[in-house]
């Protein structure tokens, strides 16, 4: 199972990260793999995935058998380096400021330009400067290296709880002849069930909520697919074309040339104004305008539009 699904189990199924009392691994080294665990009474859970950053070694792996024994799957690394490379395969960081290589304050910084993962910082005195410079280098909570390890784990689990609220349950949603139906993933048009796979459904989901609103190819990356990637919106235009022929019409979805898409009203909902609204001196964008739905803009091509105030039904 990937990552983009392991998150999409803790963050989109409506619970949050989950932690199970009886699972846990551990893992210290750089570039050793973390996967899935599964609970007991076939009710798979997440296992939040925790790295821990310090240069002693010891400390390390008592902070690594504490995590597995309250259910996180935790990996360790010594440098910096190291964390840089490991933090996207991580749901919290635990960073220690003094290590080896580069400075904590630094890895910290290099860590938030690209990501929003929860990062606890670890510090060896405790000193109002020392925290500030923490949270102002991208930290969300600081501690002393003398912490205790009650404390830690109470911080880490507050910490997942803010950056990981509950997602509310999904809506159902009607779009003329289209029901979405958020709690069983099911879709309905004209009363017949029409078949998507996972993300086919949320894609459409996510338009239909906002069905007014054109959303951009990196926020539906972010929303759908929980990556920020921009090689991977090759993957929104499959999905796209996919849902369009279930759907037996490309007018549901509708491409905004140079932003993203919107939901569309399907097949027959968008109708021309009659020519007697506009005038000799119309210019294109209020040509556009006068299209009773935004769908026609996109959809029908500029050859329609032959000069101000002028086109072709």
């Amino acid at each position: 199972m990937d990552i983009s699904t392991r998150r999409d189990i803790g963050r989109r199924a409506g619970r949050g990260p989950r932690i199970h009392p009886n699972a846990g691994s551990i893992a210290f080294g750089a570039n050793t793999a973390v996967e899935l665990l599964v609970g007991d009474g076939g009710d798979a859970q997440m296992a939040v995935r925790v790295l821990v950053v310090a240069d002693d070694t010891e400390a390390i792996a008592a902070r690594l058998r504490e995590l597995q024994r309250r259910g996180y799957t935790a990996r360790g690394v010594g440098t910096g380096a190291a964390a840089i490379e490991s933090h996207p395969r991580a749901d919290l960081v635990v960073l220690d400021l003094d290590l080896p290589d580069i400075d904590g304050l630094e890895v910290c910084r290099s860590i938030r330009e690209v990501s929003d993962t929860p990062i606890i910082s670890v510090a060896a005195r405790d000193t109002e400067l020392d925290r500030v410079l923490a949270l102002q280098a991208g930290a969300d909570d600081c501690v002393v290296s003398s912490c205790g390890e009650r404390e830690m784990l109470a911080r880490i689990e507050a910490l997942l709880r803010r950056a990981y609220p509950a997602a509310e349950p999904a809506r159902n949603l009607a779009v003329g002849a289209l029901e979405i139906d958020g709690g069983r993933h099911e879709v309905r048009l004209d009363g017949v069930a029409v078949k998507l796979t996972t993300k086919e459904f949320e894609l459409l989901h996510t338009l239909a909520e906002s069905p007014d609103t054109v959303i951009s190819r990196k926020e539906l990356m972010v929303r759908v697919w929980d990556t920020t990637w921009s090689a991977s919106t090759r993957t929104i235009d499959t999905h796209v074309r996919a849902v369009r022929a279930k759907l037996g019409s490309n007018s549901w979805i509708i491409t905004v040339r140079g932003i993203g898409y919107r939901m569309g009203h399907g097949p027959g909902a968008a109708r021309l104004r009659p020519r007697a609204e506009l005038s000799g001196s119309t210019t294109v964008e209020a040509i556009m305008s006068t299209w009773t739905s935004p769908d026609d803009v996109v959809d029908r091509p500029w050859s329609a539009v032959r000069a101000p105030g002028r086109f072709s039904a």
